[in-house]
């Protein structure tokens, strides 16, 4: 391949069913993280209500074109093979980029979407019209995964729009750009605590939030489940957007412990053929009164902490 430009596109269109794990394997390898969008409805229709479960995805990741490539492109080649086995997918196409355009590439991908009845996410850097009772959120997830295009971060905010009541606390487990915190946020929620391992996903949640206008609420940290598993704090409403076989992990290690008694958790990220299995690990966890939500092949599960 030609590499006449100064960085390379690699661009996959995948199903729902593998889009989550392709871009993990992506992110291992690109620079400044991975979109993920759909193609199929057209912009100028984000604001027309709900739009359906998208059947294709269509994943962008940046690679600079320096004597690095060749090693990272054969790589990608070889856990893409191994996914292959998995999920059937195309071979990913390659395009140069110039060093003075590669920065905002992926942002002409990124457009406006209205999730749920009132939400409206929007890239930081476009200007939408609202509706008298919209809220909206602004973002620039750089790095950091969430925006808002994936169905199982648009599950999560279908179900904060429903379920979040003023003054609750609420933990954000696995915050990525912070666009869960700030809808809880904006609906009234907080205190809010927002945790994610990457520094650069706490940079993105303190950053978003601050132009969101709602930084006082949300304590954007970095760690995971056992910062708050220690501690006396106990949440109104969980929210842990991640992948089916971290949350089975993290019930094995207290995760039912952190709703309050009578509090709510909802768990994304999870794949139809996963929810049994995450269900009965939340079971045994000591969640109950489960409730799915589903957008194509894409679970969210809500479940209840009993009271004591």
């Amino acid at each position: 391949m030609n590499k006449g430009g100064d960085w390379i596109e690699v661009s996959l269109r995948v199903d729902g069913e593998s889009a989550e794990a392709v871009a993990e394997v992506l992110g291992r390898f690109g620079h400044q993280g991975v979109s993920i969008e759909r193609d199929d409805i057209p912009p100028d229709t984000w604001d027309e209500g709900d739009a359906p479960p998208a059947e294709d995805l269509v994943l962008r990741a940046y690679f600079p074109a320096d004597d690095s490539f060749d090693q990272k492109k054969n790589e990608l080649e070889t856990a893409l093979g191994h996914m292959r086995l998995m999920y059937p997918m195309p071979r990913p196409v390659y395009q140069p980029v110039r060093a003075d355009n590669w920065a905002e590439a992926w942002k002409a991908h990124y457009k406006p979407i209205r999730i749920g009845l009132r939400l409206v996410i929007r890239p930081l850097w476009t200007e939408v019209e609202l509706a008298a009772d919209d809220i909206e959120i602004a973002l620039d997830p750089g790095m950091a995964f969430g925006t808002g295009t994936h169905p199982s971060t648009q599950l999560c905010l279908e179900a904060l729009e429903d379920l979040v009541q003023p003054g609750q606390m609420v933990l954000d487990l696995g915050s990525g750009s912070g666009v869960l915190s700030i809808a809880a946020a904006k609906l009234g929620a907080g205190p809010i605590l927002a945790l994610d391992n990457d520094p650069i996903a706490v940079a993105a949640t303190r950053a978003n939030a601050e132009a969101n206008g709602v930084a006082g609420k949300i304590a954007a940290e970095q760690g995971s489940l056992e910062c708050v598993r220690g501690s006396a704090r106990r949440f109104d409403l969980v929210a842990v957007n991640i992948l089916a076989r971290i949350i089975i992990e993290m019930t094995e290690a207290g995760l039912g412990e952190i709703p309050r008694p009578g509090g709510v958790a909802i768990f994304s990220g999870i794949i139809d053929s996963q929810a049994d299995d995450v269900e009965a690990a939340l079971r045994r966890a000591g969640l109950r009164d489960f409730v799915r939500r589903q957008r194509g092949d894409w679970i969210l599960i809500e479940a209840r902490r009993p009271s004591e």
